[in-house]
């Protein structure tokens, strides 16, 4: 469990892993979202092993890269935002990846900002 209040009572999913996939943590709604997947008994776990292909595959090059994905997705009449990034150890090293699930509104608004 995330050592933060904050983290473990944010009302995004947070799921933390390392930099082979292994799941460090993860927050109350992550394993809420997670449940019928396992949800606390996946902390421990590959996260590669939760993904079927071609996600798995999209994962582990995402792993291996370093680079973010994000993306919106829809499911059960659910909207959500995804983002998947790498984070960084206290020394600047690249330690895994972090992935932020949001729900989103299905038609939410989009402004530009001029300076």
């Amino acid at each position: 469990m995330p050592s933060h209040a904050w983290v473990t009572g944010f009302p995004g999913a947070i799921t933390v892993c390392d930099r082979d996939g292994i799941i460090l943590e993860m927050n109350n709604k992550a394993l809420s979202t997670f449940k019928e997947d396992g949800g606390e008994r996946l902390i421990g776990q590959n996260v590669l092993d939760c993904h079927p292909e071609p996600a798995r595959g999209k994962l582990l090059a995402m792993l291996k890269s370093g680079k973010k994905n994000v993306y919106t997705i829809e499911k059960r009449g659910i909207h959500k935002l995804i983002y998947q990034t790498p984070w960084y150890d206290e020394k600047g090293q690249y330690a895994g990846f972090l992935e932020l699930s949001l729900e989103i509104p299905a038609d939410m608004p989009h402004f530009i900002r001029e300076e």
